[in-house]
């Protein structure tokens, strides 16, 4: 009787999801839910403590790709090498480039002018180049306001007979992103002086440009900085009386304990790819603010 129930259940829920779709990271996975619902099986490249400048994807996704339908990309660097792949593989998978219409910021480097969003250096770190773009364009609502019309689109285009199911979803979490939006203004405007963070590896610049903040990289061409560079940075973050220093769990954050130590500041893990994209922003903006000592 239980394997009949079962049965059912799986038989049911493949009724209901109209779409397989992949994607990269997993904010998209928390996006594509909000918006597609039980219509849409998701399945996510790069998963928790993996970085998407170097992933490669594991048999079992590759079999994934050969049944999907959608693909949304979001213009990370694994992609570059991988998406023509996955054409090879599925060529009927309708591949979407979700980042389409925002507008791209460069990489910030510790050795830039840190007021400046649009100077950058040429480095490697990790193993890939930091040339060029920065990718983490979900970390500002906006940002995420444009994924999220991208993804109805692309959903519409794979599954129109929903469209209605898709739009009301749409509609509901556009509402959720302004109150993010919101909740993150109200906790900025109580800062004075300083709207100045820290972190070790540059990944808020989307949301540092959104909020009228001021983002200080740790690292130094892709490196945890010197001794002199170490100095240099807590001089820096003395004046501009920086609340905390953010770092990744996929990166040392050894620098960032002894600048911490020196400033009497948390060091506070946050990954720009966790799938719980409100609260995490929220959180950082609370930091910022120093409402989370």
């Amino acid at each position: 009787m239980h394997k009949i129930i079962l049965l059912v259940l799986l038989s049911t829920s493949y009724i209901f999801s109209n779409i397989n779709a992949v994607v990269s990271i997993l904010p998209v996975q928390t996006f594509l839910k909000a918006i597609g619902g039980e219509k849409v099986n998701i399945t996510v490249m790069v998963q928790p403590g993996n970085s998407p400048h170097t992933y490669e994807p594991k048999p079992s996704q590759m079999i994934a790709i050969s049944k999907a339908n959608l693909y949304l990309a979001i213009d990370v660097e694994f992609e570059e090498v991988w998406l023509p792949k996955f054409r090879t593989v599925n060529s009927k998978m309708n591949i979407v480039d979700i980042a389409e219409g925002v507008e791209k910021l460069a990489m910030q480097d510790a050795k830039c002018d840190h007021d400046s969003h649009a100077e950058h250096d040429t480095h490697k770190h990790e193993g890939h180049d930091h040339e060029g773009d920065d990718p983490h364009i979900w970390t500002s609502p906006a940002n995420v306001k444009m994924i999220a019309h991208n993804i109805f689109k692309a959903l519409v285009d794979v599954d129109a007979k929903n469209e209605t199911y898709y739009s009301d979803n749409l509609a509901t979490f556009l509402k959720e992103i302004d109150n993010t939006d919101k909740t993150i203004k109200n906790i900025l405007s109580k800062l004075s002086n300083s709207r100045t963070f820290m972190v070790f590896h540059p990944s808020w610049g989307y949301f540092a440009k959104a909020y009228d903040l001021k983002q200080i990289a740790v690292e130094v061409e892709g490196k945890s900085p010197k001794p002199r560079e170490l100095v240099q940075l807590i001089k820096e973050a003395k004046k501009e009386k920086v609340r905390a220093i953010f770092t990744q769990p996929e990166f040392s954050d050894s620098a960032a304990k002894v600048i911490a130590k020196e400033l009497h500041i948390p060091v506070v893990k946050v990954s720009p790819l966790a799938p719980n994209w409100s609260e995490n922003l929220i959180n950082i903006a609370k930091n910022i603010a120093g409402e989370d000592k």
